[in-house]
């Protein structure tokens, strides 16, 4: 397949996180440029922004903050392994770890006796307060 490297300088910033995948569409993208979600050195900026080389942009979406760097831009959308060549993720681990956590949805299911049937709302909500219970620290024993 081809890549569609552009030698201009600059490209929107609304198409740029959509050649790369950060975002499913371009209307997804110019919404969240909007919203205020997107930024590029520190600066809010609007869906017709320019990005260029070396510039980081900051993007707010489902509740994370990412981190990346443009490495190149694209006139195309272009399959993930070579959208992911364009930019380079500074997102710290922390926010990565959350993400991963959220994304893997590892919170743990409770499993119930065969022929129980659905649980009530009542038995729902004690199932959901066990399952996030977390182990005591040694400071509050």
């Amino acid at each position: 397949m081809q890549v569609y490297i552009l030698p201009e300088s600059k490209t929107r910033i609304d198409k740029w996180l959509w050649t790369v995948r950060i975002f499913k569409s371009r209307t997804i993208a110019t919404d969240a440029c909007k919203a205020g979600k997107i930024k590029i050195n520190g600066l809010e900026v609007k869906p017709s922004a320019s990005v260029s080389r070396t510039d980081k942009v900051e993007v707010r979406k489902n509740g994370f903050n990412f981190q990346f760097e443009v490495k190149e831009l694209l006139k195309n959308r272009v399959p993930a392994p070579i959208a992911q060549e364009c930019f380079k993720n500074n997102t710290p681990i922390t926010e990565l770890e959350k993400y991963n956590d959220w994304f893997t949805g590892k919170k743990s299911s409770v499993i119930r006796a065969r022929g129980t049937g659905r649980p009530t709302k009542k038995e729902r909500r004690s199932m959901d307060d066990f399952s996030d219970f977390d182990e005591f620290d040694e400071e509050e024993l």
